[in-house]
């Protein structure tokens, strides 16, 4: 496989990412913010954070299909985004269940996704790591996994504007390259 496709593997990707992003916000907007005093879940701190993110497609029999594996390093607020989770609405006929918390960890039985019904498992590991497992069950039944670790404070310009403060090094390189070769992005 060429760096070119896998170039525009991570371009696909961050679009996807993308449209999840505006999904959440969007969902957020239309069933108002999320107040601060009715939020129940976990913390974390805010900085520089690198995820990994994992799908699999799961068959009947339990085994398991790596579709996808990518890692992101961004300067966010994770508790943001932990709000969203925790204020999931109901979705047409899907209706989220409330959180169970059962000693660091977060057991969603049916949280409605952009993915659809969902069972969502939020493991803390501390205020700068966490893991969430998403698993979609039905007709094509799949796992999403996220492993997140804090790695360092942000660079404050960068974070400002929202943008990530530093890409991974595969994604870097091959932006140098395909702008050397004047390829447009």
């Amino acid at each position: 496989m060429t760096s070119r496709e896998d170039f525009g593997r991570s371009k696909v990707f961050a679009r996807m990412l993308g449209v999840v992003i505006t999904l959440a916000v969007s969902m957020l907007a239309s069933h108002g913010a999320v107040a601060d005093d009715g939020f129940n879940g976990p913390t974390f701190r805010k900085g520089m954070w690198r995820f990994v993110r994992t799908m699999e497609l799961v068959s009947p029999s339990n085994v398991r299909q790596k579709l996808l594996e990518r890692e992101m390093t961004r300067c966010v607020d994770p508790t943001q985004a932990m709000k969203a989770t925790f204020s999931s609405p109901s979705i047409g006929n899907c209706h989220s269940s409330r959180p169970e918390k059962i000693s660091n960890k977060y057991v969603f039985s049916n949280r409605c996704d952009y993915m659809g019904p969902v069972s969502t498992v939020i493991t803390v590991l501390s205020d700068e790591a966490y893991t969430e497992v998403n698993e979609v069950h039905g007709q094509a039944p799949r796992m999403d996994r996220v492993v997140a670790r804090r790695i360092s404070d942000c660079n404050e310009d960068k974070a400002s504007l929202g943008q990530p403060a530093a890409a991974p090094s595969e994604v870097s390189r091959e932006l140098e390259q395909e702008t050397a070769e004047g390829d447009p992005l």
